[in-house]
């Protein structure tokens, strides 16, 4: 397998997009800027040399005392060529706001879901923008590190 040829590829074709590469053991991350998310995922599930095809996971990291704060992580693997990828997007928590990847990866639906319902992270263009693991009601982001532990929730009677 030749080692580093995403890294390679993405750094040849967004090279203002890129912040920052690593590689180690054919585990190739990239740190790229938010609003380049799109065209960059894009590129890495139609390039005859990386097809990505399948989106593993899409979490979001919070790192408290940091601005941005968040970093949404995606997970990536190329069924043809057998390669795995990491992308990270930062995402300051004044402006928690990225694009979705539904039109790229239609399975990124639930996960953005799970980061907006957790993390209050917004995926712009998503095609139902709204929690998934709690109900309306609920109060915060309980994934966030500042949410507060002993935090109280409204009660909701039975769904009929």
């Amino acid at each position: 397998m030749e080692t580093n040829v995403t890294i390679k590829k993405l750094s040849n074709r967004f090279p203002g997009a890129i912040i920052e590469t690593h590689s180690h053991r054919g585990d190739d991350t990239a740190v790229v800027k938010k609003e380049s998310i799109l065209e960059i995922c894009t590129f890495l599930r139609d390039d005859e040399a990386l097809l990505y095809n399948f989106m593993m996971d899409l979490t979001v990291v919070d790192y408290l005392g940091r601005e941005p704060r968040f970093e949404v992580v995606y997970h990536l693997f190329s069924l043809r060529h057998n390669r795995r990828v990491r992308i990270k997007a930062r995402v300051s928590e004044a402006d928690a706001i990225i694009d979705s990847i539904v039109p790229v990866w239609v399975g990124a639906n639930w996960f953005e879901r799970e980061a907006f319902d957790m993390y209050g992270i917004t995926f712009k263009g998503h095609p139902e923008m709204r929690r998934i693991l709690l109900y309306e009601g609920f109060e915060g982001h309980p994934l966030r590190k500042d949410y507060p532990i002993k935090k109280r929730q409204p009660l909701i009677g039975p769904i009929n």
